[in-house]
């Protein structure tokens, strides 16, 4: 009889390992290699449990295909606005055409979208071809899941937590990310406390352990992420605040570069700016979400500060760290907003001077209180405070960018850009890109370019010699 381990990861390696004598059985059925295809919809979180399943399909003998016509298709789904369930829908109808096609394709879907159990009932009525549903506290299970689907005769396998208090390390991944999960801040416009569950700490030794890894590999920069980084240390037994973290990170010989996503403005710490003060591996940027501007608007939303002291917040982290680079997200047409409040937020932005701003219309999700609250503002009226403020927020960003022109500065190479004739793109320090000539032994490395021309929201530039 054989041993099936009951902790993790452990019992997750021996689904793996007889995973991979079937793929390779069904590989020699279908005459090819079997390929695999994962489209991540939404957050960088979403991105990184992207990274986790593509890490089990390679490791059973999948290889990555370029596009949704592959043998494994994941959709790693986002509900955080509506118009990303419609996207995901748009998709799946696609998908059932493919699969009709080819008898070795088998479908999943997982993520925070999941996580809603009428969108789950709408897939297992009206999308029965999809294989496997499951949701975002239990993505780890996907070597047991397909093994049980490969097993049975279940046309569909659902699978949906509504919560995990566990955090499964040492699986296989293609990782760029470390973070916390989860939040408690319970914005009232917000679904991910009801979708990621509540704020769960990795050990600060398996992060370090982790980017040692990646630093070994030839991994120069690495992104602490998490829904509101501030929070981490929250259930360690050994306590452990972000800004030690951090200091921890830095440490490790080979990484030339640190990044954090997202600060929560209510939490933001002086311990974090001072670290990050001393540092020169940390990345001079800032995701600071505003939402607002109004106070009144802000306490609807519970936010837990005021436009007060997120300007005060804001003049700190200038006064100390003066070549970072400041971005925001803002909702327009929260319920209740009025031209007063709008106003407010314009006020906001001319006064943070934001290197770049991503501005969302207020989207309506069933399951948070935003959803019952009255006065909803008209689609016009939202309409038109939208485009005036991304006229202010352009403005501003054009302005703050526009300081480095001339200057040379070093860059990350992340890749080619196809929408800029095939050019070398890559990272400043600050976040902002730049598009320039050059061979592809750069991508991957830290060089130096000059920023030639500023266009907005990014540069043209040419490498220094």
């Amino acid at each position: 009889m054989e041993f099936l381990p009951n902790t993790e990861p452990e019992r997750q390696y021996w689904f793996m390992d007889r995973l991979k004598s079937m793929i390779a059985e069904e590989s020699i059925r279908a005459g090819r290699d079997l390929t695999y295809y994962i489209q991540t919809f939404g957050c960088q979180m979403n991105a990184k449990d992207s990274e986790k399943l593509a890490g089990v399909l390679e490791n059973i003998g999948y290889r990555e295909a370029g596009s949704e016509n592959a043998d494994f298709v994941i959709y790693n789904t986002c509900t955080v606005r509506e118009n990303a369930n419609t996207r995901v829908y748009g998709r799946i109808g696609y998908l059932g055409t493919l699969k009709a096609k080819n008898p070795f394709m088998k479908i999943a879907l997982c993520g925070c979208m999941m996580q809603e159990p009428h969108e789950v009932e709408k897939i297992r009525k009206s999308y029965r071809f999809v294989d496997i549903v499951f949701g975002t506290h239990n993505i780890f299970k996907l070597a047991e899941l397909i093994y049980e689907k490969m097993n049975s005769d279940k046309k569909q396998l659902i699978d949906v937590w509504d919560s995990s208090a566990e955090i499964v390390e040492d699986l296989p991944s293609a990782r760029k990310f470390d973070f916390t999960y989860g939040c408690n801040n319970f914005c009232t416009y917000c679904i991910v406390p009801y979708v990621r569950g509540r704020e769960k700490s990795r050990k600060p030794e398996d992060i370090v352990k982790e980017v040692q890894s990646l630093a070994d590999q030839g991994v120069v920069e690495i992104m602490l992420l998490g829904q509101n980084v501030n929070s981490y240390g929250k259930g360690l037994e050994n306590k452990c605040s972000f800004a030690e973290l951090l200091q921890k990170v830095c440490k490790v010989e080979g990484i030339k570069r640190v990044r954090f996503m997202t600060p929560h403005p209510k939490d933001f710490s002086d311990d974090v700016i001072e670290v990050m003060k001393k540092e020169p591996k940390i990345c001079a940027h800032v995701h600071l979400p505003v939402q607002s501007g109004s106070s009144r608007i802000l306490k609807k939303m519970n936010r837990n500060y005021t436009k007060e002291k997120y300007l005060t917040l804001v003049e700190k982290i200038k006064s100390n760290l003066p070549d970072v680079s400041l971005t925001t997200d803002i909702i327009v047409g929260f319920p209740g907003e009025t031209e007063e409040d709008f106003l407010e937020t314009v006020d906001v932005v001319k006064k943070c001077g934001y290197d770049s701003a991503f501005t969302f219309i207020y989207s309506k999700r069933t399951g948070t209180p935003a959803a019952k609250f009255p006065d909803e503002v008209p689609e016009d009226v939202v309409k038109d405070r939208f485009e005036r403020l991304l006229t202010v927020c352009k403005a501003e960003s054009e302005k703050a960018a526009a300081k480095l022109t001339g200057k040379t500065v070093e860059v990350l190479v992340e890749g080619r850009d196809e929408g800029n004739n095939g050019m070398l793109t890559g990272r400043l320090s600050n976040n902002l890109l730049v598009h320039f000539e050059g061979c592809d032994k750069l991508i991957g490395k830290l060089v130096n370019v000059k920023l030639d021309e500023c266009k907005g929201f990014y540069y043209l530039g040419s490498v220094s010699e």
